[in-house]
This record gives structure tokens, sequence and C-alpha cells, in this order.
């Protein structure tokens, strides 16, 4: 199932695509997508979608699961990327937090910051915990995956690494959490190291990558993450980014209000945002 979250920011609405692309209504079968709703997906069992009510118009979506208690995300995960960056591999996953508060829908604009003069763009996979994981092992490691979705892992690279102190700062601004647009659940994504994905500023390609190309996968990375925390449902780990980072190119393209961001993965959809001044 394609899981989404509908309306203004702050009232969204469960709902879910049918076969034809239309947002059908879920709030009649469960309150919200994420926490119990995706820990224990039984609801979903015998679920007639296409008797649910449509959804009229093209509503607003917003991020694809709610209640998310850590935003953790892993950095230099692709060796093309840690190449073009001049950074080595690193010989286990680089771990930093994004704050939940940058999280936002997957076609909202984004702010970019006042004193902000090298803002980029990263297309990363989102995987969502679906069931309470601790030190699980990578062979389980998929059975506490509830499903995938797409990330505009938005990041402020002076604020990152010319600010001291960790990345965390760069990563967290308001708006640079772009989620969705809708969370795929685990059983309709085959093999979450085989997807293309691309991303284009101002209809120029930046990113045209693969899954493939990760240094560690899906399953690795939940397991890693698990021997260090407990992961429960409605986590997101942003897994990290294929090369064509601004920061990347000489001399380094960076955004500016007014540029648009599209981006998608293969199976999970689109997004697409317009950057502006915070005013």
């Amino acid at each position: 199932m394609k899981l989404l979250r509908y309306g203004p920011l702050g009232s969204e609405k469960p709902g879910v695509l049918d076969k034809d692309g239309q947002i059908r209504d879920l709030s009649g079968v469960i309150a919200d997508v994420g926490g119990a709703a995706i820990s224990d997906m039984g609801w979903a069992k015998g679920l007639d979608i296409d008797s649910l009510p449509v959804v009229a118009g093209s509503p607003r979506l917003g991020a694809c699961v709610a209640g998310t208690g850590k935003f953790i995300c892993i950095g230099l995960n692709y060796a093309d990327h840690a190449a073009e960056t001049g950074a080595t591999v690193p010989p286990e996953p680089v771990i930093f937090m994004k704050a939940t508060s940058a999280i936002v829908g997957p076609h909202d604009d984004v702010v970019i910051p006042r004193s902000s003069e090298a803002t980029d763009w990263e297309v990363e996979l989102g995987v969502v915990i679906g069931k309470k994981a601790k030190y699980v092992s990578e062979a389980d490691a998929l059975e506490h995956v509830a499903g995938y979705c797409v990330i505009n892992d938005v990041s402020e690279r002076d604020f990152q690494t010319k600010r001291s102190g960790q990345w965390t700062k760069g990563k967290s601004c308001d708006t640079f959490g772009p989620t969705g647009p809708w969370l795929v659940t685990r059983d309709e994504v085959a093999d979450p190291q085989k997807l293309k994905m691309w991303l284009t500023v101002n209809g120029v390609t930046k990113q045209d990558g693969s899954t493939k190309t990760m240094v560690y996968g899906v399953a690795n990375v939940v397991s890693y993450l698990s021997q260090f925390m407990t992961l429960h449902p409605g986590d997101i780990i942003s897994t990290g980014t294929p090369p064509g980072v601004g920061m990347g190119f000489k001399p380094p393209q960076y955004l500016k209000a007014g540029d648009v961001v599209e981006l998608g993965i293969e199976g999970l959809g689109t997004q697409k945002q317009t950057f502006v001044a915070d005013v």
C-alpha cells in the first residue's frame, strides 16, 4: 500500500492511494499513519480500498508518517558521493540526527535560513520503522521496517562544516526535511538496494543514482543502529545520498530563493519544492 497524510499543516488525515492514483480517506479505519497503525498492520488485511471515500480535489500532502520520535541520518553512505566530497568511506556508518521539527510535506516550500549561503539538496531513501528494534540481527532487520519513502535531506553546508561542532545544525533548519509523498509498505518494495533515484534543480539533472551503490545497505543500517538505541515505530532513517550534491561541483552550486527542486525514487513517488527566503 501507499499510505499518506493529507490536509492542512497540523491537521492532516490518514489516506491511501488507490490503483487509479486517487486519494482515499482512511480516517474511519486508523487515527493516523504512525505509531500503532504501522506497528500492527492487521487493520489492512482484507481492506477494500475502493470502498473508502474518495478525497476530492488535490489536497496538500503532509509528511507520510506522524509522530516521529527520531530522525536519524547516515552520512557518506554512497561510495561515489564520498569521493565527490573528498571524504573517505567510513569503516562504520556515520550517524547524525536531524531535528523532527524539520519535517514537512513533500511539496511544501523550503525556507532558506537568513544567514545561509550554502543551502544544498540531497535525495535519499527514507526507511520508516514499523516494529520496535533493539539488538536485531541483519538477517531479521527488514522485519522491523514498515516501509520506505522519499526524503530530501536539505543541508546548509557552511552551518554543517564551517561553524564548528557536529553536523546537526546544518541539517535541522526548519523545513529541511521534506518527507513523502507516501509511505510505501515493505511488501511493495522487492529490493530496497535496487532503486533508481534522481534530483533536478530548475529542470537540470543534478543527481542520477541508485541505492545499489550504498556502502551500508538498509538491513545493515537498521541492525547497526539497533545496537546503540531502540528504534520505535515511526522513527525515520535517512540512508544517505548519491553523487551530484551542490557542494560536489567546482565551484559549488547552492540554492537561492526561487529555485525549484524536484526529486524521486523508483516506485516511491516524487517531490517538488520551491525554495524561499526566510523573512
